[in-house]
């Protein structure tokens, strides 16, 4: 009996995914947990194996294409099993004819010992990581000479290919540049260039979530500043501490300890709405998510427990996840499960910030860009104006669930904490 193979419920509501590479087609041998596609959802890229050993006998889908929960992706006849492929459907047929007329036209481009070369290769051995990267600079992976451990194509393998690429390209565009201007060019008065870019994986999912969360919770936004000059000493006083210990004693890390310790005392800022059962679900553990700006977009990584876990503990694991991440090695597991998020555009500037909630969450804490200000010390008899490290805060929060006094109070808690370190560390 033929495997259909289906793309399984992957949870944490994730219902999709984009195919980002297909590594075998109709005919081939594979083994049991060979790697057969690459797919992309708002959580992670992941390789996806085999479920059996034996014959493709049908491939369902192509790169580019999003693929739902429960749907066919390939069929499989087991090792031994007469490999008669199951009657085409409509789909797979185009597909198939799309797959043909590539093969096509790549075979006339290459010589007859490259085409003899890509065969005997078979599936390239790669990250998705080092995938995506040869996807974003327009590299086949499958030309690339691999000198990673078993065979495996590793990044630096793509740029060392891509430089050697780049001057016959750079070749090719300057005399075609004039050319391809002139067809990009639509046609009528007062319009200019345009393009369409297809919305998808990440940017696709983000757009989604935001939409909903926009459409369903009113969003109210408190803003205050901390005085955080002190707490900006005492990170510089341990900073290469840490860092000799593999860790990044960040402005992330003691605001994270200084959230955690704010949600003890308002739970309700941990939490999320049920409206079908007309419930507020408090959650009585305190897993912060942190926006990272990648290159795939906006990824949010979780760490689990802050308030059980020490400074120095919380330095290492935020580093480790934050370059797991940016590299797009984070797991749907380091990506999910999270109770609140902080947002930090302050690397990029900005005296403020008003960010939209991660739904379900009830809240979201907004940084911008520290600045050395004067400050009044003093009163109007007895006064003087000292420079003073200020940091702008934002508390945007659900009105349904919460009120503007619980959010000022909950953001003067987090300024005090950040406003004296010593304190901070007394918290949690």
């Amino acid at each position: 009996m033929p495997v259909e193979f289906k793309l399984p419920d992957l949870g944490e509501g994730i219902h999709e995914g984009e195919i980002i590479e297909v590594l075998v087609k109709a005919g081939d041998k594979v083994e049991d947990g060979q790697t057969v596609l690459v797919i992309e959802t708002d959580k992670a890229a992941a390789e996806v194996p085999a479920p059996v050993t034996g014959t493709v006998g049908e491939v369902r889908v192509e790169a580019g294409q999003t693929v739902r929960v429960g749907e066919v992706l390939i069929v499989f006849f087991k090792e031994g099993e007469k490999e008669q492929a199951p009657e085409p459907t409509e789909k797979s047929s185009k597909i198939e004819k799309v797959s043909e007329a590539r093969s096509e036209a790549s075979a006339q481009e290459g010589t007859d010992t490259e085409k003899r070369a890509e065969v005997s290769r078979g599936p390239v051995a790669a990250a998705p990581s080092t995938r995506r990267l040869a996807r974003e600079l327009g590299i086949d992976i499958g030309k690339v000479t691999p000198s990673g451990p078993g065979g495996r194509v590793s990044p630096e393998d793509v740029r060392a290919f891509a430089e050697k690429s780049r001057e016959p390209a750079k070749a090719v565009a300057a005399q075609t540049a004039e050319e391809v201007e002139m067809e990009a060019l639509p046609v009528g008065l007062g319009q200019g260039r345009e393009e369409r870019i297809a919305l998808k994986s990440v940017r696709r999912a983000t757009a989604n979530r935001m939409a909903t969360a926009w459409a369903q919770i009113p969003h109210v936004t408190h803003m205050d500043s901390a005085d955080i000059t002190a707490l900006d000493d005492f990170r510089r006083k341990h900073k290469d501490r840490v860092e000799a210990q593999g860790g990044d004693l960040s402005l992330m890390v003691f605001t994270m300890k200084a959230v955690a310790a704010a949600l003890r005392k308002f739970p309700a800022f941990n939490s999320s709405l049920d409206m079908d059962s007309g419930e507020i679900i408090i959650k009585h553990y305190r897993n912060i998510g942190f926006a990272i700006d990648t290159d795939r977009g906006l990824l949010v990584p979780v760490i689990r427990e802050v308030d059980c876990k020490s400074v120095f503990e919380l330095a290492a694991e935020f580093r480790q996840l934050a370059e797991k991440t940016r590299q797009g090695k984070a797991s749907r597991e380091d990506l999910s499960g999270g109770t609140f998020t902080i947002t930090n555009v302050g690397p990029m500037g900005g005296t403020a910030i008003t960010p939209i909630i991660n739904h379900p969450e009830s809240a979201i804490l907004g940084m911008a860009r520290a600045k050395l200000q004067p400050v009044v010390l003093g009163d109007r008899e007895n006064y003087e104006i000292v420079p003073r490290l200020m940091l702008p805060l934002s508390i945007t929060f659900d009105h349904r669930i919460l009120d503007g006094a619980e959010a000022a109070r909950f953001l003067n808690l987090i300024k005090s904490a950040l406003e004296d370190p010593e304190a901070l560390l007394m918290m949690v």
